[in-house]
């Protein structure tokens, strides 16, 4: 089994792009299985949480709350810097209210969930990164009408309901760190706890294949047939994660946070939390009927960067650390 899994962890990258094909392809080949995909997609996303929650030790979480430097950087990033970012980006699909809605939906949001894996992946400090969740969470909820007032108007504020935040929460964050909680507890005072926890530690790699699947097979279909409406919405995504991995390293550079910080502040820069915020979209007004596809696009767009990040941000942060000790020598 061990040898399984360091196989896996080895060729992680490639199965990732795998998953994303073959999601792809069922949820193209067989449209009907977009529905129960999207059911899934919670639970699935709430198991693969669980294992990264399992993997970081509790203690070290405590100690990531008094790092208030990494606080204070990833608060300014994503509360500061990108509602700039999103606002100058956003005006490329501003003539479209439909569009511009989902847009700034789902990048005003940052990611709690699996942000956390893919820093992970790439060697940064998920534990801090878990330590800010609920802040980040908070944050969001409190801070999204207030940009959505300033960027659209105060008519479209008053038809958000923000329960959907508040079960998110709970399932993805709540739920699954107790679960983790609970399973080291049992792992430090009893055999089968070890068991699970290995076995659960085990199946990360799956894990984040079966959600990579499962997300691209239940969204897959609508975008293809809504494709050329949500042309325009692609490369703002894409522009957003170029901009905001520079402005990432750099906002950790000034705080002088050591290489698994900023690799972190990086990933939840550029990382939104698409999965989180549908429920809220989906609530919206038939009016906004597109506007579900516009933030599923950028899950779709998110995943494949997400991809290649996980080699591209830890040599482009190691290369940068390189040249700053040779310039500071």
């Amino acid at each position: 089994m061990r040898a399984g899994v360091v196989w896996m962890e080895r060729y992680q990258v490639p199965l990732y792009l795998t998953a994303l094909v073959l999601g792809a392809a069922a949820g193209l080949l067989a449209p009907a299985v977009s529905h129960p995909a999207e059911v899934a997609i919670n639970p699935v996303l709430g198991l693969l949480l669980y294992a990264t929650f399992l993997g970081v030790p509790f203690a070290r979480i405590g100690q990531a709350f008094r790092d208030w430097r990494f606080l204070a950087t990833i608060l300014v990033v994503n509360f500061v810097l990108v509602p700039v970012v999103v606002f100058l980006l956003s005006r490329i699909v501003a003539y479209d209210q439909v569009l511009l809605v989902g847009v700034l939906f789902v990048l005003l949001t940052p990611c709690v969930d699996y942000v956390i894996v893919f820093t992970g992946i790439a060697g940064g400090a998920k534990d801090r990164l878990l330590a800010a969740a609920p802040i980040l969470m908070l944050g969001q909820m409190l801070l999204l009408p207030l940009y959505l007032l300033l960027f659209v108007g105060p008519e479209f504020v008053q038809v958000i309901d923000l329960a959907p935040f508040v079960e998110a929460f709970l399932l993805l964050i709540v739920l699954p760190l107790v679960a983790a909680g609970l399973t080291q507890l049992a792992a430090a005072r009893t055999r089968w706890g070890v068991v699970v926890q290995e076995v659960v530690l085990g199946a990360m790699v799956p894990l984040m294949m079966l959600t990579l699947a499962v997300v691209v097979a239940s969204q897959i279909t609508g975008v293809g047939q809504q494709l050329g409406a949500l042309l325009l919405a692609i490369p703002v995504y894409v522009l957003f994660a170029a901009v905001m991995v520079p402005l990432g390293a750099v906002a950790g550079r000034v705080a002088r946070l050591d290489v698994p910080a900023r690799r972190a502040i990086v990933f939840s820069g550029v990382t939104r939390n698409s999965l989180v915020v549908l429920p809220l979209v989906l609530a919206l007004p038939a009016a906004f009927d597109l506007a579900p596809l516009v933030v599923v696009t950028q899950t779709l767009v998110e995943l494949i960067v997400m991809v290649v990040f996980v080699r591209l941000i830890p040599r482009l942060l190691r290369a940068r650390i390189v040249r700053e000790r040779h310039q500071s020598g």
